[in-house]
């Protein structure tokens, strides 16, 4: 197992644990009411997801933890956070606004760059926004509680976001989440596949998940359609290029390239053995993969083709990528935040 699957199961197995938590005491778990510990030890918390807030960066983890710096990651500090679960993914739209999701069906949104976090969905309230919708899947979805946690989020602007989950887990907002609506009927997701990855671009809205599973889009989310897929192991996410070009990207350093808004996919030579758990756009449009042992895989033609480079400092089980105002790359680990110097 990889170290980006090994937190997906963790995910998975620390939701389960939540959910029986709660049906021993039929109470909602008490990790989604308590505020995240401040510790020097957050300094050294398995990260697994960094992001911009204007020239900020933001990471989140495990335990509720949030790491934010002012200094291009020289240093740390935590911001304040009011759950205990451990947060999958975080995204900001400008300098102070941002979401963040997580285990156990939460939703985070901080409106001071991160210093600050107010919880604005818990699976508990998820489950009985699904139940809502009467038809028997729903129903059966509602009854497992709020064990399912997000894997991804993504806004296209301070209004309009999309999380995704496990087990088809899906809810947006046209109001910056001051009301989260549930999305799980408009997926052509039969079998409740984990939804690993979205990104919103250009009016579109794609969605990446396990066993190839590939959705689109054309009209902000109220629609979806399946994409013909290549691949059938799971994709991580998908990076939407500012050229339009995509790239998912997954399994055993699988990585695809659309030019065509996903109606074709050609393989990416990536010359890695381990999964692909990160990808993002730099400010010049050069694009930067993540491998989960922290080799870096960048492309200067629109992802044709990539060259790969040894992480610094060695091996790291690696999740999240990002970079600094002045260009070097951040990487959120299992074993905290690190700089990787430019080649």
């Amino acid at each position: 197992m990889t170290p980006f699957t090994a937190a997906l199961a963790a995910a998975l197995a620390a939701a389960s644990l939540g959910t029986a938590q709660a049906a021993e005491t039929g109470m909602a778990p008490a990790v989604l009411s308590e505020p995240a510990l401040q510790s020097a030890k957050a300094l050294n918390a398995a990260m697994l997801a960094v992001t911009h807030a204007g020239t900020r960066l933001v990471a989140v983890g495990e335990r509720g933890t949030v790491l934010l710096s002012d200094d291009g990651a020289k240093t740390w500090r935590q911001g304040k956070v009011p759950v205990q679960i451990t947060l999958t993914a975080v995204r900001f739209v400008d300098e102070r606004t941002g979401w963040a999701v997580g285990h156990l069906g939460v939703i985070l949104k901080s409106v001071d760059g991160g210093e600050t976090w107010v919880k604005q969905l818990d699976g508990v309230q998820a489950a009985k926004r699904v139940a809502a919708g009467g038809d028997e899947r729903t129903k059966r979805f509602a009854e497992e509680g709020p064990d399912k946690p997000f894997f991804d989020i993504d806004f296209v602007d301070a209004q309009h976001g999309v999380a995704v989950g496990a087990y088809n887990l899906a809810f947006a907002t046209r109001d910056g989440g001051q009301h989260w609506t549930p999305m799980l009927d408009r997926l052509p997701n039969p079998k409740s596949l984990h939804l690993y990855g979205v990104r919103m671009a250009g009016g579109h809205v794609y969605i990446v998940g396990e066993q190839g599973l590939m959705l689109k889009s054309a009209d902000g989310g109220n629609r979806f359609t399946a994409l013909a897929s290549p691949y059938k192991g799971s994709f991580f996410g998908v990076l939407a290029a500012r050229s339009g070009t995509l790239i998912a990207y997954g399994l055993r350093g699988t990585a695809l390239r659309s030019p065509d808004q996903g109606l074709s996919w050609v393989p990416i030579a990536t010359g890695v053995p381990v999964s692909i758990s990160s990808a993002i756009e730099l400010d010049h449009g050069e694009l930067a993969l993540l491998a989960q042992t922290g080799e870096l895989l960048r492309s200067r033609d629109d992802g044709r083709s990539f060259t790969k480079t040894a992480p610094s400092g060695g091996p790291l089980p690696a999740a999240g990528l990002a970079a600094t105002d002045g260009g070097t790359l951040v990487i959120a680990s299992l074993r905290g935040m690190r700089r990787q110097a430019a080649p």
